[in-house]
């Protein structure tokens, strides 16, 4: 687990994990709970979590991707896509980030 702090690539990958959840937990938890139950203090407390790992997530994938020279319409792209759909950046890891040696 803490080899992941020590390269770019596994702090991008836990960012993406850690932003993955977040998304779930505000989309699966917090807001069905704030229009159903009208309490809106989880979608204020996960809401800035999820906000703070997004923007992490955005900056480490362009800061990544021009270290490794991606060509931005060929990967960039799609793995800053991956953050605004839920199970994205799953999927992203899973397809691009874990291939890469």
């Amino acid at each position: 687990m803490f080899n992941l702090f020590q390269t770019k690539l596994g702090r991008l990958r836990l960012i993406g994990f850690l932003e993955g959840i977040s998304l779930l937990v505000l989309l699966g938890v917090a807001v069905p709970l704030k229009y159903s139950g009208g309490d809106a203090s989880l979608v204020k407390a996960i809401g800035p979590v999820h906000g703070l790992f997004f923007l992490l997530f955005v900056i480490n994938t362009l800061s990544f991707g021009i270290e490794r020279r991606w060509k931005f319409l060929e990967t960039t792209w799609k793995v800053i896509l991956a953050c605004f759909i839920p199970f994205g950046t799953f999927y992203i890891d899973y397809t691009i980030l874990s291939r890469i040696k």
